[in-house]
């Protein structure tokens, strides 16, 4: 029904034009190696290059062989490539070759049926080829309520940097064709049902309706990974398992010594960027709310965006999905929001020589992070992605933040005692990841004074200074106590005397002696056009800082980081702000576990036992139970769960200790068994299943 609706209408495509200044910030022509296209090869190499590895070999891989010269040369890079792939190197056999060539017949012989071309091509030929034969496959063929759609279930992936069991998705869109490789942040749950007439943005409405039909494909709509928390959206790791970490386990099980070599020639061997790559400008900030959170800020300016045209509506549809991970590579936190846009014809025309820019903010714990953000436009298939690095450190000496650099604020904002990106007390900021002015802007200068007390402030002075390449062109002394918010600090500056240059700004913090306690720099740009392009911004406020959504977020945190005590201060907060809520409860009674107060989980739990929620706290009770030795309550919740989720190793194993603590042997050797089934290295449950049946 969506396709159908899309193909009637007229695409339209905005281009959002952004403007760059190429002296100052460096851009500039780079003179590209030159490749052979894959249809110059011979036609058995390009065969082998494009049908029969083309999906594990890697991208460096692809690009040396594509430069190689002669056929001799071809020949030794494929006995290269298979030899380093070779699971025993000592047996005359290579194992690797000979199991993928199997996947690959397979995948012709079993796939592409409903399709002109070969099987291996097909979404289901290429997952078969990566990972090999599923553990299970589930058909739901016949369904009235749905299309058809097939599950695969895979278990033990973890020995290739995979979660241990996860789900792939296959369906037909429309109900015609081949079987699609379903993504649940692409399509979500309104794609798998035939009558679904609700809001398309309205993925709970769309995940109850199907959970009526079938509770496991409800699940697996959002989430393909068991075990995550149940949430009612699209699981962002679900997404990057599918885009990301399948792809890379062909590349990431072998390391080839003659592809360290291709590392010397990084920079003149370079891998072609997908084409519906857009370049993009960013910005980030950290600023202390006045509650003492942290707050990221951040901004992302894409070179263009794509707007869609059916009948008279105008609109696009973006996904954000954001992940911080800290030095240990451990993932503190990640989200993803869907931001649909539609604006009116009249609207359009006012933007199209307009930039754009996303800007969003999140709560962050002390440390120190990588920050990727990936832009997405579903509409027209084409992102963008922002990384950076993220400090913040644990200071007790007075300092200064970083600055942030305005063109305009607004000093009484609407939304000024609630959170929004690069809001400050009732004052926005409007920032521009560029810097750039014209002489007729006026320079907001903005940065906090961090771990100065009130009592404090007359023994501070700042300094701020502007240079250019020769000189210092403007110098300014200020009191501290002179400023009426002693943490946010707002300067602010004419340029009209500035001529059309590259400047750097530099504020230090003095004590009464003079002596500099911290400074900061930043540069920026004096256009001599008198406009410049200014974005117009998407961004949407939060509830005020000490609202449980932060603090949940940062509870989270902590524990993802592995502070317990911390991670129980804050989720406990945010539950006893709103307890009504599930996923509040849920993550507060997850602490609790890990501080084995079982009790108190009871409580917590007990009241979404009752209602529709309980399905989220199946798991968890079973733990608490189990941990209790309430080990017949735990039995029913474990086996409650598998009814509704489906097979899980962990659950299953749980279960069968459950039914042996209670002597119901017969009933835990069946229970093992069907485990092994699954994963057949599992030391341990071979044992008890050994000692059980020889008690027999």
């Amino acid at each position: 029904m969506k396709s159908q609706n899309q193909s009637k209408g007229k695409k339209v495509t905005l281009f959002l034009v952004l403007i760059f200044f190429s002296l100052f910030f460096g851009y500039g022509e780079t003179e590209q190696v030159k490749k052979r296209s894959p249809k110059d090869l011979p036609p058995k190499y390009r065969q082998w290059l494009e049908e029969e590895v083309v999906y594990i070999i890697s991208p460096k891989e692809r690009e040396v062989f594509l430069q190689l010269e002669t056929d001799r040369e071809r020949d030794l890079f494929i006995e290269g490539f298979w030899r380093q792939r070779d699971l025993e190197p000592s047996t005359p056999e290579n194992e690797f070759k000979k199991e993928h060539y199997r996947r690959l017949d397979y995948a012709n012989k079993n796939f592409g049926r409903e399709t002109p071309g070969p099987g291996w091509r097909t979404d289901m030929g290429r997952i078969y080829i990566i990972l090999g034969e599923p553990k299970t496959i589930e058909r739901f063929e016949n369904l009235s309520e749905c299309y058809p759609v097939v599950v695969w279930f895979y278990e033990g992936m973890s020995k290739y940097g995979l979660p241990n069991s996860f789900y792939i998705v296959f369906f037909k869109e429309g109900g015609a064709g081949e079987y699609k490789l379903y993504s649940p942040i692409r399509y979500g749950p309104q794609y798998l049902l035939v009558h679904y007439y609700g809001d398309m943005a309205d993925y709970e409405r769309a995940y109850r309706e199907l959970y009526q039909v079938n509770p496991l494909l409800a699940e697996v709509s959002l989430n393909l990974i068991p075990g995550e928390a149940q949430v009612l959206t699209p699981s962002i790791a679900s997404e990057v398992l599918l885009a990301s970490r399948i792809p890379s386990v062909p590349h990431e099980m072998v390391k080839p010594i003659w592809a360290e070599k291709l590392l010397a020639y990084k920079d003149i061997i370079e891998v072609d960027y997908s084409t519906n790559y857009i370049d993009c400008e960013g910005q980030i900030n950290v600023i202390q709310d006045s509650s003492g959170i942290h707050f990221v800020h951040y901004l992302i300016e894409p070179k263009r965006l794509t707007i869609e045209q059916i009948q008279n509506r105008y609109f696009t549809n973006l996904e954000v999905n954001g992940i911080i991970t800290d030095d240990k590579k451990r993932v503190i936190y990640q989200f993803s929001n869907s931001v649909p846009i539609e604006i009116s014809s009249e609207r359009l025309a006012s933007l199209r020589t307009k930039l754009f820019s996303f800007q969003d903010i999140f709560p962050l714990i002390p440390g120190s992070y990588q920050f990727n953000v990936i832009l997405k436009n579903t509409v027209s298939k084409e992102f963008t992605s922002y990384e950076a690095e993220i400090r913040i450190p644990e200071i007790k000496l007075p300092t200064l933040s970083e600055v942030i650099l305005a063109n305009r604020i607004d000093r009484e904002s609407k939304y000024k005692n609630q959170v929004k990106p690069f809001l400050i007390n009732q004052i926005q900021l409007v920032p521009s990841p560029r810097n750039d002015f014209t002489r007729s802007d006026t320079l907001y200068i903005f940065f906090q004074i961090l771990n100065v007390e009130e009592k404090e402030k007359n023994n501070f002075t700042l300094e701020y200074t502007i240079s250019n390449e020769k000189e210092v062109v403007f110098s300014l002394n200020k009191r501290v106590k002179d400023y009426a918010n002693l943490i946010s600090i707002l300067e602010e500056l004419s340029l009209k005397d500035f001529p059309p240059d590259y400047y750097q700004l530099t504020v230090k913090l003095m004590n009464k002696e003079g002596e500099t306690i911290a400074s900061r720099q930043c540069r920026f740009y004096i256009s001599p056009s008198s406009f410049l392009a200014r974005p117009w911004i998407l961004s949407f406020p939060y509830p005020p800082a000490d609202d449980a959504i932060h603090l949940n977020v940062l509870g989270n945190q902590f524990f993802n980081k592995r502070e317990i005590f911390l991670a129980r201060y804050y989720l406990e907060k945010a539950y006893q702000k709103q307890p009504n809520i599930a996923k509040y409860a849920l993550d507060y009674a997850q602490v609790l576990f890990n501080l084995k107060e079982y009790p108190q989980i009871k409580e917590i739990a007990s009241p979404f036992l009752k209602g529709k929620e309980r399905t989220s706290f199946l798991a968890l009770m079973g733990r608490t139970c189990q941990a209790l030795e309430q080990y017949d309550e735990a039995s029913q919740y474990y086996q409650e769960y598998l009814s509704h989720f489906g097979t899980n190793l962990l659950i299953l194993n749980s279960l069968g200790e459950c039914f042996y603590r209670l002597g119901q042997r017969e009933e835990a050797l069946k229970v093992w068994q069907k485990s092994l089934e699954i994963d057949p290295n599992q030391e341990n449950i071979k044992k008890l299943v050994d000692s059980l049946k020889n008690k027999r």
